[in-house]
């Protein structure tokens, strides 16, 4: 029962706990950072949809996105508790 407990625990910090640790964040703190992430994301996306339909719309968005992303990940890891530990990005 105490080995079951433990591999259940030992999951749980893998699949929810290990790697916001390892970029010195907290599992909040990594959560609003991914939703953040994510939205932008989507957002560009539905703008290249559009972009798709019409070409004269959200010109530039995707770019924009993708380099504002890269910049606001860049000041994330330089503000890091330790950010050798973060990957490298390159665009």
């Amino acid at each position: 029962m105490a080995t079951q407990q433990t591999s259940r625990m030992g999951l749980t910090d893998r699949l929810f706990f290990e790697h916001p640790r390892s970029l010195g964040m907290t599992w909040a703190g990594h959560g609003i950072g991914a939703l953040d992430i994510g939205v932008r994301l989507v957002a560009a996306g539905l703008a290249c949809l559009v972009h798709a339909v019409v070409p004269g719309l959200f010109t530039q968005t995707a770019g924009k996105t993708i380099t504002g992303m890269y910049e606001h990940m860049m000041r994330r890891k330089a503000g890091a508790a330790n950010p050798e530990s973060w990957p490298e990005y390159e665009i």
